[in-house]
């Protein structure tokens, strides 16, 4: 299977201290000749950190994709029905995100997004940055892990010793996942080094 004119959402949340991981990948979203729809949460848009303004990251994102962004849940409903994606990705998908996500909440854009993909029966991927994925969102984790149509770049402490609890996706195998999630596979292994040595 190929991404070329695979319509791919692309949902960012606030784990500002990853977007620098995700921005390769999204080109190579884009140079695979993938539509990528980016989507993202009012945290993204509106909040400047040490990590960079809210306002450049948007810019950038769209500068790469070509598409300007989703930014309300009005704008990302229509995801679902009208122009419905072959898969919608999470990445970096925060613990916040992620449990509002498998308890069916609904606040956000990119929530909105990946609910009208799953809606579709179509895959979503979640790429993880979390500080409490082996503590209480643990249990949030493996409800998403067990749901149909939700699939997960492959993940791992990031910091076993100072963060015990952290988990980090390793956003290099975004595309592959999604190749595999569009096939209904998950990419194995799931659980990983964080960084290749």
């Amino acid at each position: 299977m190929s991404l070329k004119g695979k319509r791919i959402g692309f949902g960012i949340t606030g784990s500002h201290c990853t977007y620098e991981e995700i921005f390769p990948e999204i080109a190579k979203l884009v140079k695979a000749e993938a539509e990528v729809i980016p989507v993202v949460t009012f945290t993204v848009k509106n909040t400047d950190t040490r990590f960079g303004k809210g306002e450049d990251w948007i810019g950038k994102i769209e500068t790469l994709t070509g598409h300007k962004v989703i930014d309300s849940i009005v704008k990302a409903e229509p995801l679902g029905p009208r122009i419905p994606l072959d898969c919608m990705v999470i990445a970096p998908i925060t613990g916040n995100s992620m449990s509002k996500f498998a308890n069916a909440m609904t606040d956000s854009p990119v929530l909105m997004a990946a609910k009208a993909t799953l809606r579709n029966q179509k895959p979503v991927v979640l790429g993880i940055s979390t500080n409490d994925a082996l503590g209480l969102n643990g249990m949030n984790l493996m409800k998403l892990m067990a749901t149909k149509n939700i699939y997960f770049i492959p993940f791992g402490q990031d910091d076993p010793i100072k963060k015990p609890n952290s988990m980090v996706a390793r956003m290099s195998l975004l595309d592959e996942t999604i190749l595999a999630a569009m096939e209904g596979t998950q990419l194995q292994p799931v659980l990983v080094e964080k960084f290749r040595d």
